[in-house]
């Protein structure tokens, strides 16, 4: 099978690497990508081509990029003329979903989500699938027994965007908060004690192991779009996007740590400094 990917961030090269270890030859454009990019398209086996026109002939395009890219991406995909499956596995907000499926009049179209880290393993992480079966019904054959778990949901585009933005507004927030929380013991002089607390009555959470925020510092570039597609989808649902709004401006103070080491204090100091 022929398969086009766009394109091999850390998710979307993890995603690749289980494409190409089913024996999918799997392409990703290189024009104007860097050399992080080059090194984790070539880490996961994938095939270099020079532009989106020579992925027109695939069978399938999968689509893994920054959410707020997602339409500009499909779009561009569309103005090839492909036809075959495309798969947009982005955290966008169901109506977005909907736009895209829009987009591509020639090509059958079904929402994804992904849930968990990069899929290396079996059992972390998830595809959710929704749509028609025609676009659904292959990819779930193209997933199955990889480390990435296919679960097809009844219904239309927008159905599995709607879920991992639902997971993804609990799950992320938990980070937003305890940044918060442990900036504020910081600033009055009790992070200590706040530490131990939280260590002692919830361990298990990133209030009581702050570490992790270190984490979703160096992803906060990519988490900052996320809240947005997570507010636009509340404010479509009749509900209020104020909580996502204030994490997407707490993610945005964490922008310029992508990918790089950063630690815990320095991130907590970011929060309580004037934004730029």
């Amino acid at each position: 099978m022929e398969i086009g990917l766009l394109h091999p961030g850390a998710m979307g090269a993890a995603v690749g690497a289980v494409l190409t270890a089913g024996g999918a030859r799997t392409s990703w454009v290189s024009t104007g990508r860097g050399p992080a990019t080059r090194r984790r398209a070539e880490d996961a086996g994938l095939t270099e081509v020079p532009d989106l026109a020579a992925l027109a002939g695939c069978e399938v395009i999968v689509s893994v990029c920054p959410p707020a890219a997602a339409v500009d991406v499909a779009r561009s995909v569309a103005a090839t003329g492909f036809a075959g499956v495309y798969l947009d596995a982005n955290a966008i907000s169901p109506r977005h979903a909907e736009e895209i499926a829009g987009l591509l009049g020639r090509a059958t179209v079904a929402d994804g989500g992904i849930v968990g880290p990069p899929p290396r393993a079996a059992g972390t992480s998830r595809l959710y699938l929704s749509g028609p079966a025609a676009a659904v019904a292959p990819l779930e054959r193209l997933f199955a027994g990889t480390p990435l778990r296919p679960v097809v949901l009844a219904g239309p585009v927008g159905r599995a965007s709607a879920l991992k933005l639902a997971f993804a507004a609990y799950n992320k927030l938990t980070y937003a908060l305890a940044a918060q929380s442990h900036a504020l013991a910081e600033r009055h002089g009790v992070g200590g004690e706040l530490r131990e607390l939280a260590a002692d009555v919830l361990p298990d959470t990133p209030l009581g192991a702050p570490e992790g925020i270190a984490s979703a510092g160096r992803r906060a570039w990519r988490w900052e779009g996320e809240m947005a597609e997570i507010a636009a989808a509340c404010a479509d649902s009749g509900l209020s996007p104020a909580l996502l709004a204030a994490a997407q401006e707490l993610f945005g103070r964490w922008r310029d740590h992508r990918d790089g080491d950063v630690a815990v204090p320095e991130l907590l100091q970011a929060l309580v400094s004037r934004p730029e």
